[in-house]
């Protein structure tokens, strides 16, 4: 069958990161009409909580002789995967659909044992593959020791100058290896960190059997599993104009995404039958602008450039996306670097009513006396946070109640011990019996007992360091195959294309203004990469595209973010007006990210919703159309 007759494959997003729906494969497979099923269960956090566990086990179990069921018990996988893939063993034998996981982790090829363990008990024959590549631990301490510097792509610092020694080291694969062990007869692929979206990359290039030039092809698949790999975040789920949904009685169990990927690399997106949730250029959009980065859009198998992207809807919960160019990919992938950073803690102060300000002030002085100089030099990180304000007149106490955070960080761990009478929370507490008016303490405090963090340091590896190998746990002819480099690579600089809006209209050629939160005429959605925040904003209607690339510049975003915003790191900007998109990246805006935010937006899913509430002139025509 030539490629233009072969029909779409359809690839179906059963799972966004370990904590989604547990129903989800097994709902997939029994209820629809699909060619392979794709799944995440990985993040930057689990990569340091696994990659760090197994270092720690293999020192434990260093010279022991375990026996498979120990070896499970001990190995460091998506914990949970297993819960969503048993229920779904039969009818993924029964109508032969394909699963590509990203559940691996530290231990890819004891849960690819595991699962071919299981599906035998369960009488069925499957055959089983594992990806190999992704631990690149010894890669890279190898190369510090020969002087690379690994620099993070978030703040340029080498790991000398980032200050910790590696503990581990997870580099992000892309999707060809999983593509040929489905072209070898694999029907579950098990993979450790290949990137979010290599799992549809590889379906769908097995399915339309694309050689590794196909790039515009890749391209496409690349984007369409950007959109699909975080599950229902693109049939509803953090999209901004929620309300409609909530109004309609769609926001309950919103339905996962399906994609009929074609031979060209487009696609059109559906979501699961008789479920809630809707599959819109809105919902699509919001995804399409989460976690990018700038035009180009980096994979081991492909680059792809975003700029000209088209959404389109044709159909009810039928969006088509096509217009995505393919270049070659960078001969480097991202690694993430982990270095054990010290210990954390943090205890709450909740206060009420009038002069907020004062009472915070009041407690926070009382605090830093009360730990004194000596002790305060200990810290690397201590903050004093001030979160919500006590509105006059509310509807009620707790509505009217502030979270005022102590928050703690240091190499120290017996000043961050909750028993120490001369440590951070003994001394602090101290406080409380001489506080301001309305002090109140929550009923817990386990958080203040300090507990182990990490930093995460992302940086560049080149994909000759890491050999790509694909195991297969059945009869083969190569049961190991060794995945062949990209027949072509491209350098890109560090720095995306960044730019203001060509030819700006004046803003008074949009007529009177009236004075709303950007919000409520703009959409959009934010979210993290590692320690730089995307924030991407788009509008409903075509007029009202001139008015958003024109209105929303780097310095207008400065001026949303407030005066407290640390205003020296780069902001980097770009359009892609097929969509009436403006796509900005925040670098470094999330305190050295998740692993060790001191904020309460560890995730940068709050940033653009905060953007989106701030208040500016927006044209009276707009709004009077109705808000979102």
């Amino acid at each position: 069958m030539t490629p233009a007759l072969r029909r779409p494959v359809k690839v179906a997003g059963a799972s966004g990161g370990f904590s989604d729906r547990v129903r989800a494969i097994s709902s997939l497979a029994a209820n629809e009409d699909v060619d392979v099923i794709v799944g995440d269960w990985l993040s930057e956090m689990t990569m340091t909580i696994h990659g760090t566990g197994k270092i720690a086990k293999q020192a434990q179990l260093a010279g022991k002789e375990l026996s498979f069921d120990e070896q499970v018990q001990n190995a460091m996988f998506a914990e949970n995967f297993m819960d969503c893939f048993e229920p779904a063993i039969d009818d993924l034998a029964d109508k032969k659909i394909k699963l590509a996981v990203n559940a691996g982790a530290s231990d890819a090829e004891i849960l690819a044992k595991l699962v071919q363990k299981k599906v035998r008990e369960r009488g069925h024959d499957l055959k089983v593959a594992w990806i190999e590549g992704d631990d690149a631990t010894g890669a890279v301490k190898a190369m510090l020791e020969k002087g690379e510097g690994f620099r993070s792509l978030m703040h340029n610092k080498s790991v000398q100058e980032w200050g910790l020694d590696p503990v581990c080291a997870q580099c992000y694969l892309g999707g060809l290896g999983i593509a040929k062990a489905l072209t070898q007869g694999a029907d579950i692929v098990i993979c450790g960190r290949v990137s979010d979206a290599s799992p549809i990359i590889g379906a769908a290039a097995w399915w339309h059997q694309w050689t590794p030039d196909q790039f515009d092809e890749l391209a496409g698949s690349l984007i369409i599993g950007h959109l699909l790999e975080c599950a229902a975040y693109v049939s509803g789920g953090y999209s901004a104009d929620f309300k409609d949904l909530l109004r309609a009685g769609k926001h309950i169990n919103l339905g996962f995404p399906i994609a009929a990927i074609d031979h060209m690399g487009h696609a059109v997106m559906t979501k699961e039958k008789n479920t809630g949730g809707v599959m819109t250029v809105n919902s699509v959009t919001s995804q399409l602008l989460y976690e990018i980065q700038g035009p180009q859009y980096y994979n081991c198998d492909v680059t792809a450039q975003l700029e000209n992207i088209k959404i389109e809807q044709v159909g009810e919960d039928q969006v088509k996306i096509s217009g995505v160019r393919g270049l070659p990919p960078p001969p480097t992938t991202k690694v993430g670097i982990t270095g054990f950073a010290g210990w954390q803690a943090e205890y709450h102060v909740y206060l009420c009513g009038l002069d907020i300000e004062e009472k915070c002030k009041w407690a926070e002085e009382q605090i830093r006396y009360e730990l004194g100089p000596e002790l305060l030099s200990k810290f690397t990180t201590l903050k004093f946070m001030q979160n919500g304000s006590s509105v006059i007149d509310a509807r009620n106490q707790d509505v009217a109640t502030v979270d005022f955070r102590i928050f703690a960080q240091s190499k120290d761990r017996e000043i961050l011990k909750m028993r120490n009478p001369d440590g951070f929370f003994r001394r602090a507490m101290v406080m409380f019996l001489q506080s301001c008016p309305g002090a109140s303490l929550g009923n817990d405090m386990r958080q203040a007992e300090g507990k182990p963090y990490y930093e995460y340091h992302p940086a560049l590896l080149p994909q000759s360091a890491i050999p790509q190998r694909v195991h297969l746990l059945f009869d083969a002819p190569e049961p190991i195959y060794t995945m062949p480099l990209a027949p072509k690579f491209t350098t890109y600089d560090r720095q995306q294309p960044s730019y203001e809006t060509s030819n700006p209209v004046d803003l008074s050629t949009f007529g009177p203004t009236v004075r709303l939160p950007l919000g409520r005429i703009v959409l959009g959605r934010s979210g993290d990469k590692c320690s730089d925040c995307n924030a991407g904003f788009f509008v409903r209607h075509d007029d009202e595209w001139d008015w958003l690339r024109s209105f929303l510049t780097v310095a207008r975003i400065r001026e949303l973010l407030g005066p407290e915003e640390n205003h020296e790191k780069p902001i980097d900007r770009f359009e892609m007006p097929n969509i009436k998109a403006v796509h900005f990246l925040l670098h470094d805006h999330l305190d050295r990210g998740y692993d060790a935010c001191s904020t309460y937006d560890t995730l940068g899913k709050n940033a653009c919703e905060y953007l989106r509430a701030r208040t500016v002139d927006v044209p009276k025509k707009f709004a009077d159309r109705g808000f979102v």
